[in-house]
């Protein structure tokens, strides 16, 4: 059983690529990830610091292969496809170059190891465009796992509230209730059903809610990915990145230790 250090040497750092319009609450849901409130860093694939901030980076020119680093775990690197969106055939040749290149690398430092597409809530009714329907019909994803990301679900509590007071519920019954309820909205959007259709659908998804507040929770995002991953290998790596999920840790540990016990004692038996 290989050890995370020799997993960690082989690998390096745990690589995402982040996919989604503007305003889709990346940059938070990552300061999220990363247990910070700080910009992160951005160094050019040669390792080389930019002087400029991530607002200035966003909204003028950039390139998808430049990193994006938080000083507060350092071992999690962030490319952000942020541009493709807008329609530029540039920019999403690009994109799709990138992840054929990153996606099956021999160069295993440099492969990314999952991919997150963020489609926001808060334009639920634009929830799929252009870009999602190109993105999976286009984008050959099958060497990487991608994981669709509902940002600002909570956008649906209001309607989902709503909902739930017309149909007779009292006020704190139905803001109890509008969490689930507002999956159950989303479920009837069909939305999943549809990228679940294309060419290269996603491995899974997962709704995040409230990432702007101090208690936010991204352990559904870390546990879906851990998930998607299915290799042991980088399902380690992920997990000794992460610092923010004690919960994930532990569970991830005892369903080690629980196959390698299954595993003792069918060798011991045969």
């Amino acid at each position: 059983m290989k050890s995370t250090e020799d997993i960690r040497k082989k690998f390096g750092r745990f690589r995402i690529l982040v996919v989604g319009r503007a305003n889709a609450g990346k940059t938070t849901l990552l300061q999220r990830v990363c247990n910070t409130t700080e910009k992160p860093e951005i160094f050019d694939r040669k390792g080389k610091k930019f002087l400029t901030t991530i607002d200035n980076y966003q909204r003028g020119y950039h390139e998808i292969k430049n990193e994006l680093v938080f000083g507060s775990n350092p071992d999690f690197v962030f490319h952000d496809s942020c541009g493709f969106e807008a329609g530029g055939e540039a920019e999403f040749k690009n994109m799709k170059e990138f992840v054929l290149e990153r996606a099956s690398t021999m160069k295993l430092k440099q492969r990314i190891h999952v991919i997150w597409y963020c489609i926001p809530m808060d334009e639920c009714h634009r929830a799929i465009t252009k870009a999602e329907e190109r993105f999976f019909s286009e984008c050959n994803t099958s060497s990487v796992p991608v994981i669709v990301v509902f940002t600002k679900f909570d956008a649906l509590w209001d309607d989902a509230f709503g909902q739930l007071k017309e149909s007779g519920f009292t006020r704190m019954e139905s803001k109890r209730m509008a969490p689930e309820k507002a999956k159950e909205i989303l479920t009837n959007m069909k939305i999943w059903d549809r990228l679940r259709g294309t060419q290269y659908p996603p491995k899974d998804f997962v709704y995040l809610a409230e990432m702007d507040k101090d208690n936010a929770d991204c352990g559904p995002l870390l546990e879906g990915t851990t998930s998607a991953l299915g290799e042991e290998a980088m399902q380690m790596l992920l997990i000794s990145t992460q610092r923010t999920n004690l919960v994930l840790c532990i569970q991830y540990a005892i369903e080690r230790y629980v196959h390698w016990y299954i595993n003792s004692c069918m060798t011991l038996r045969y």
